[in-house]
């Protein structure tokens, strides 16, 4: 099986009391994963047609807080050929409710990447949490002008009159929500890149819809030299593994996204290629492992 190999990071600007990037390559391909910060949620958000005593039950065995959990927040900057592509964008910083999260922008500077380098940026989808990077007035003043933003239509479209019936967020999140997609869409409309199923963004670099998170969901795929590795965005998270069935609070179409986190873990498990994903631990870079009718996740070993 190939092994994705890491590689050593451009610089390292800053010292932090915990590590907040993680670098590796996939074939020629290189990736940083960067530490976003945490989100902290009401655990039941998690499993919202599971039982209290599953849910109970599971955050125990993970000795996870039955009142409230971190939540990892993961981006990458990915370096493919002669362009250097950002995958999602964080939180940002006007969320005062988050004060952990929103850390892109110091974390860049600590890794040593120059947003005037980021060629083009993927969005797995709208939510604030993946696109509140890029309203930042400090860092979006920083970025090209020719910077292409790609992203589902369906993504796209769906935020001109986003659904949550089926959805279950905490009040205020969907408004805030609403808002911030708006304004993310009217802030970066020129700069937009849409595409229909699937589109090449860079060599080796393939951003796939497969809808059901939101309308316009989407994962990235990166393959290079026979090595490959898959940012699932949030198709999946910590406990997706265990019980792929439990749908998430944030799901606009809970069924979907459930047979989406079900096909994409079978293929993972079945081809024994690297996953990360949003919301799973960092640095997320994983294997998947078939445990009965369910999953494993399986952590790559850290290698320095």
């Amino acid at each position: 099986m190939n092994q994705i190999h890491v590689a050593q990071p451009d610089g390292l600007r800053k010292d932090e009391p915990v590590p907040s990037r993680y670098a590796l390559s996939v074939g020629d391909i290189e990736v940083l994963v960067i530490s976003d910060g945490v989100l902290s949620i009401d655990p039941e958000t998690l499993a919202t047609n599971a039982e209290k005593a599953e849910l109970s039950a599971w955050l125990s065995d993970n000795f996870l807080s039955p009142e409230v959990i971190d939540y990892p927040l993961n981006v990458a900057v990915v370096r493919s050929g002669e362009q250097t592509v950002l995958i999602d964008s964080g939180l940002g910083t006007e969320f005062p409710g988050f004060p952990r999260a929103g850390q892109l922008a110091m974390r860049l500077e600590a890794a040593g990447v120059d947003p005037a380098s980021v060629t083009d940026v993927v969005l797995t989808h709208l939510h604030m949490d993946h696109i509140g990077g890029l309203l930042v007035e400090g860092l979006r003043g920083r970025l090209r002008k020719d910077l292409r933003v790609h992203l589902a239509a369906a993504e796209a479209e769906f935020w001109q009159a986003p659904d949550f019936s089926r959805t279950a967020m905490p009040a205020p999140v969907p408004e805030v929500l609403r808002t911030t997609a708006s304004r993310f869409l009217d802030v970066y409309r020129s700069q937009l890149r849409p595409f229909e199923t699937e589109h090449e963004v860079a060599p080796g670099v393939l951003v796939k819809r497969t809808g059901g998170h939101t309308p316009g969901h989407s994962l990235i795929r990166l393959e290079s030299g026979g090595q490959r590795l898959t940012f699932a965005g949030d198709a999946v998270f910590q406990c997706g593994f265990d019980q792929p069935d439990w749908y998430n609070g944030f799901e606009h179409d809970p069924e979907e996204s459930a047979r989406v986190r079900m096909r994409l873990l079978k293929e993972m498990a079945a081809t024994g290629e690297h996953l990360m994903a949003t919301h799973l631990p960092f640095p997320s870079v994983c294997h998947v492992a078939a445990a009965g009718n369910a999953f494993r996740f399986v952590p790559t070993v850290w290698d320095y």
